[in-house]
């Protein structure tokens, strides 16, 4: 009702987000409060032999799973977890084999964002030698999309018999995976000027009348940090510019938000070498099926799930685990 209230629309549109997010909360709560006061009364009706046990069951069930999804939904309340997210996939030492199972990350994250309804948008690409991608940077636009995997961040370990080996000999690949908040216009990130500079390429790709002719595709550099920033997004150099200097005030941000976490003082500093023993999950395709985090120790046999994206799971025990160390 404050007649300047939309004078300022960004503050105006921030707290408009609070005020949703307060209001889920509340009717959340009333909902699992009905629920149990509904419970009750069932109680009572199967005392009298006017409904059945299997239907107090059911009922008790939903009540569980609705306190269950509320307790859950709490491991999402860190500053930027509600924000979409920039995922980064790079393949690790080992040539072929590492580009090829960056690639089919790539891919299980693309599938788990369908099953999610989150929208994704290709920011860069470099494809590999032979198969696969060296590195390929994601956009993922959808609620809770940072707070649902910002546990991937690390070294993904794959273990399997090589399509690429003619001797058919097992081997093991690595790959990165990066993922920060995708900052949006409610959040203020200011960059001094001389803190960046700018290079120009042509983008890499399929041919083309544009692709390989004109130097569209931006590396951006920020120097205090090292933090470098490539995209290729589109054919206009402006256009990539400003979604680059997006990305960089988003790492910047996410930056912030682990000092004030006190999880890591810089975000260069979590980053591993993508090598033996510094893996948070390893994928086994042979000589048995496994998928384990190495941190929550959750694993399934069903290898062939996970890489089309059923990986909730691995998501849910890890933030769960986080969320107990809190407390």
């Amino acid at each position: 009702m404050e007649p300047n209230f939309w004078n300022d629309a960004q503050q105006a549109e921030k707290l408009m987000r609070e005020i949703r997010n307060l209001k889920k909360w509340v009717e959340d709560f009333e909902h699992v409060q009905q629920k149990e006061e509904d419970l009750s009364v069932l109680l009572e009706f199967q005392k009298a032999g006017e409904i059945t046990d299997a239907e107090v069951e059911e009922h008790y069930r939903q009540t569980i799973k609705l306190v269950e999804d509320i307790e859950f939904r709490n491991m999402l309340s860190d500053e930027g977890d509600d924000l979409s997210a920039v995922l980064q996939v790079t393949a690790g030492a080992g040539g072929t084999e590492s580009c090829d199972w960056a690639e089919m990350l790539m891919r299980m994250y693309l599938m788990w964002a369908e099953k999610n309804n989150i929208k994704v948008r290709e920011l860069n690409h470099q494809a590999g030698d032979v198969a696969g991608v060296k590195t390929v940077t994601l956009e993922l636009n959808g609620e809770f999309a940072f707070g649902w995997l910002k546990g991937e961040n690390g070294v993904h370990r794959l273990v399997r018999i090589s399509p690429f080996d003619s001797n058919a000999k097992r081997h093991t690949s690595f790959a990165s995976v990066y993922v920060y908040p995708l900052v949006d216009d409610s959040i203020e990130i200011v960059v001094n000027p001389s803190d960046f500079t700018w290079e120009t390429m042509r983008a890499s790709g399929a041919g083309g009348q544009n692709v390989n002719k004109v130097e569209t595709a931006v590396r951006l550099r920020h120097h205090p940090t090292g933090i470098m920033i490539e995209n290729s997004e589109t054919r206009s150099q402006l256009e990539n510019k400003n979604k680059a200097m997006q990305l960089l005030k988003s790492q910047l941000y996410e930056i912030e938000l682990q000092k004030k976490l006190s999880a890591r003082n810089e975000i260069e500093a979590s980053k591993k070498k993508i090598e033996w023993g510094s893996q948070i999950r390893n994928y086994v395709m042979h000589p048995y099926k496994l998928v384990k985090d190495v941190r929550t120790q959750n694993e399934t046999n069903d290898v062939d799930a996970v890489m089309n994206g059923a990986i909730d799971d691995f998501l849910k025990s890890y933030l769960m685990l986080m969320g107990q160390k809190e407390t």
